[in-house]
């Protein structure tokens, strides 16, 4: 499919995508675009974004006994990741 619109950028960088665009993307407030630069131009694409957790289950169970157990900090994430794999 080719389909051509022209939108003009603000002071700020921002700019409005034409509503046939977003039609054709489906695209609706609060979707999330990905922008591709190539050798032809740049590609405006819909993505997903999806949370992933750093942790496995086995530290979650961890670091939730750590919040279980009042009175522990740490000046450093390595100071508290140290922690976790000692438990």
């Amino acid at each position: 499919m080719n389909y051509t619109e022209t939108a003009k950028m603000t002071s700020k960088g921002q700019v409005t995508i034409p509503s046939t665009i977003r039609d054709i993307l489906r695209l609706e407030p609060g979707s999330t675009v990905m922008f591709k630069v190539t050798d032809k131009g740049v590609i405006l694409s819909p993505c997903e974004v999806r949370e992933k957790t750093i942790y496995t289950k086995e530290e979650w169970a961890k670091i939730e006994k750590l919040v279980a157990e009042k009175g522990k900090s740490y000046k450093t994430s390595d100071e508290a990741k140290k922690h976790i794999r000692s438990l």
